[in-house]
């Protein structure tokens, strides 16, 4: 996760934006909602999955040819 921090500024004084530090925020939250994305169709899946047998590991394995 890549926190961005502002600049402060001083006490009273407007902070001071600039563009490389709204384009370095723009990214962090677009990488936020992708993972948040990821976590619901992870939760979606574990939920349409409940209940059903689960695939023993050296089965996959062969299916898969590991």
């Amino acid at each position: 996760m890549n926190n961005v921090a502002l600049p402060q500024p001083k006490k009273g004084a407007r902070p001071k934006i600039t563009l490389r530090a709204v384009y370095d925020e723009l990214n962090w939250l677009r990488e936020r909602v992708e993972d948040l994305e990821d976590l619901r169709e992870l939760n979606e899946a574990i939920a349409h999955n409940k209940g059903k047998r689960l695939i023993p590991w050296d089965e996959a394995k062969k299916d898969l040819g590991i």
